[in-house]
């Protein structure tokens, strides 16, 4: 046994520099949020959208500040602490532009040329009354820069495209400190820069706490299993350590963390603690039956190592099979978690089995040995199914029913709102925008000329006004501007500013004197919405937050007005823009996860029928296994939850986890097969010494993931849920359907 000491010892000391390294590489690793993770990778849209932005630039890079005052923003010295940030918003870090109502102006025709007037005159209170019905009767600002009863306005920030987190920090902190010495106590923040700080914070938060939380869960629960410290340290110091290297594999790799990494702590907890527990139970039984330490691991690692590297790979295969979506971040986390998997099985085999063999058998052993208990209730669980065969099967497939007529009441009209923080400021200031503004997804519509014609014709220009006049007809839109925009501003000032003039000219010549003074006066504004050659058009604005099969909808809508209602020898019209992209998941998200799971069940039928070289064995373990994936879409239908992106993972989770417990169950029951025992015998067999570990480890796993109903993020709480329910039901069936099963279709030689 001398070379399995030095074995031994290498192990410990490589594991535990390894764990030392990997400590060291935590400080790089990132955090990020970014909402292209979530575009839907080789999508003709996704294309179109690049090549758009290319043009004008990206729809995300605004900052929102609306501030209160009640009961109206028309008092002097709010109005003049109000200016006083909006001027020096100007100067913030990585801001482009800055606008609002006290730094805009009206522009006036006059016989000397083009003048401006004060939207509103800061220092002539008695002129409020009047510059606020001027403002309504325009209502081009309502709800974009003022709303609607005048208790709040807004400063609109345009930034640097795309700002990362660290940007974004800085720039949050200035315009806080701003308020802060402007005296601006109520405000509202709604942003690209403003949802990286919150999203990644909210990341930090919940990987430590979901760490923090799950290791005394799993350290609670082996203590009540063990009854002995120095087996529960080993079992924790090995499920640490397995994290640790992940997380370190993560950092060295130069991985940047999104919000599916709150899940991580949390899977490679459990399922570290799932390979413990299989390792150790049989290594305990071995030396509670008299066998020396370095026998009895080596004959554990021999019976339990097989399957448990079986149940990883296939845990592994499951999330693998997130890689047939087309969400980078979905992708990137399946990677990631099998990744962990397989560091959390090489980890329990080599460093914790070093450590159980390090230590005398009076220290391993508890107080207690495994109870009787638990193995007359197996038993009698065996027996039940014996006796109540057709009950069980009848049972199956009224459950089976329930899960379908659950999956078919599915939707995936997914609100942007659920994925906020439970309760938090942004999530505040998103229902502030909601209700006072005109929300806060940015909407994009691409106006492409057609046949020669430039969109800065005049017969182009009056097709996109009937689109803007429909699309105002459309109550989740707002806030909307077009290339029109200039053109009705300078109408309205050749017409001595009066309101009924913020309309397009009735004749070309008008038209076209207008374009070449918006040329030389106003060029700035016309590039933000028509390309330098004049061949497409950018029409934006805001949409409500109303659901994405809304969304697609309201969409699918426009674009048949313009196939319908628009002259389409003149002009081309597409939706596009960041939050078109992210609606477009629900499109992707059924087909995606129905085809890496169809692959899934393929690779894991292969390995089954390779290690039992049975046929029968895959046919059997893949009934209790597809019915908690079903039950999993059934609970999403029954309880009214929308399918959409992060949520995906939860049958990847459930499909490559739940297996494990059926490949222990079968593995035990083809070892005592081997070993000479009939079939009852086997079965009997299987109950008495595999049995309490699957109920153990789906005991942590259940407890593992409702974890996660501590989270301040939905749709984690939402996962975790779902994943603990099925992971039980899934420890229900193998217990009472697989030896059904097993009697019906293998019937002993």
């Amino acid at each position: 046994m001398n070379h399995l000491s030095l074995v031994k010892k290498i192990c410990i000391i490589l594991f535990v520099g390894l764990g030392i390294f990997a400590a060291s590489l935590l400080p790089n690793l990132k955090f990020t949020f970014d909402f292209s993770q979530f575009f839907p990778e080789e999508d003709q849209d996704l294309e179109f959208y690049k090549g758009f932005v290319e043009e004008f630039g990206t729809d995300d890079n605004f900052l929102l500040i609306a501030i209160e005052q009640d009961p109206t923003v028309f008092e002097p010295g709010f109005l003049n602490r109000f200016n006083a940030f909006s001027d020096a918003s100007k100067d913030f870090d990585y801001v482009t532009e800055s606008a609002s109502l006290t730094s805009l102006s009206y522009p006036l025709k006059t016989s000397f040329g083009y003048t401006t007037l004060p939207i509103i005159h800061i220092e002539d209170s008695m002129a409020y009354a009047k510059d606020w019905e001027k403002i309504k009767e325009d209502a081009l600002f309502i709800n974009s820069l003022i709303d609607e009863n005048g208790t709040s306005m807004v400063v609109a920030l345009r930034t640097l495209d795309d700002l990362n987190y660290e940007q974004s920090e800085l720039l949050l902190s200035q315009i806080r400190t701003s308020l802060k010495t402007h005296e601006l106590e109520e405000y509202h923040i709604l942003g690209r820069a403003f949802f990286l700080e919150a999203i990644v914070d909210m990341q930090k938060s919940e990987v430590l706490k979901t760490s923090v939380i799950a290791a005394i869960l799993v350290l609670i629960i082996l203590l009540l299993v063990y009854r002995s410290l120095p087996l529960v340290l080993i079992s924790m110091a090995s499920i640490s350590l397995s994290l640790l290297l992940f997380m370190g594999i993560l950092a060295l790799w130069g991985k940047e963390l999104n919000a599916m990494a709150a899940f991580y702590p949390v899977l490679m907890l459990i399922v570290g603690t799932s390979d413990v527990i299989h390792i150790t139970d049989s290594f305990i039984r071995k030396i509670q039956s008299g066998a020396e330490r370095y026998t009895a691991i080596k004959s554990s690692l021999s019976e339990v190592g097989l399957t448990t590297l079986l149940t990883s790979v296939t845990t592994a295969v499951g999330f693998v099979t997130l890689l047939s979506s087309r969400l980078v971040s979905i992708q990137e986390f399946g990677i990631n978690a099998a990744i962990g998997v397989i560091v959390a099985y090489i980890t329990v085999i080599f460093f914790t089995g070093s450590l159980l063999v390090s230590l005398p058998k009076k220290v391993l052993l508890g107080k207690k040995s495994v109870s009787k208990k638990w193995v007359n209730y197996l038993l009698a669980i065996n027996h039940f199914t014996k006796i109540h065969p057709k009950a069980i099967l009848f049972g199956t497939v009224v459950f089976a029913g329930l899960c379908f007529w659950g999956i078919s009441l599915v939707s995936t009209n997914y609100e942007f709102k659920r994925t906020l923080p439970n309760k938090s400021e942004i999530a505040s200031d998103f229902d502030f925008f909601q209700k006072n503004y005109a929300g806060f997804r940015p909407l994009e519509i691409a106006v492409m000329a057609q046949n020669n014609f430039s969109v800065l014709d005049y017969q182009v220009a009056m097709e996109i006004e009937k689109l803007m006049d429909y699309l105002k007809t459309v109550p989740s839109i707002g806030n909307l501007q077009s290339s029109n925009l200039p053109f009705k501003i300078l109408h309205k000032a050749n017409n001595v500013n009066k309101s009924d003039f913020l309309t397009m000219p009735k004749n070309a010549s008008v038209f076209e004197k207008y374009k070449k003074d918006i040329r030389r006066l106003g060029r700035k504004e016309l590039e933000r919405f028509v390309n330098v050659d004049g061949s497409m058009a950018r029409i934006n604005g805001r949409l409500q937050d109303i659901g994405t099969d809304n969304l697609k909808l309201v969409y699918e809508k426009i674009e048949n007005f313009a196939q319908t209602k628009l002259d389409t020898t003149k002009i081309e019209v597409k939706v596009t823009g960041k939050s078109m992209l992210l609606d477009k998941n629900s499109e992707y998200i059924r087909s995606s996860l129905l085809e890496g799971l169809f692959y899934g069940l393929l690779l894991i039928g292969l390995l089954m029928v390779l290690v039992f070289r049975n046929f029968k064995m895959f046919l059997i373990s893949l009934i209790p296994n597809i019915l908690p994936i079903l039950f999993a879409g059934s609970v999403l239908g029954f309880l009214n939850i929308p399918l959409e992106a992060s949520l995906s993972v939860v049958f990847a989770i459930v499909f490559g986890i739940a297996v494990d417990d059926t490949i222990h169950f079968l593995g035990k029951y083809k070892l005592g097969i081997s070993q000479g025992l009939t079939q009852e015998e086997a079965l009997e067999k299987t109950f008495a010494h595999t049995g309490r570990a699957l109920v153990i480890t789906t005991i942590i796993l259940f407890f593992g993931f409702m974890v996660m109903l501590f989270s301040i993020h939905q749709p984690s709480i939402t996962i975790g849920l779902i994943i603990s329910v099925t992971l039980v039901t899934a420890l229900v069936l193998d217990l009472l359907l697989l030896p059904v099963l097993i009697r019906k279709l293998i019937r002993e030689a």
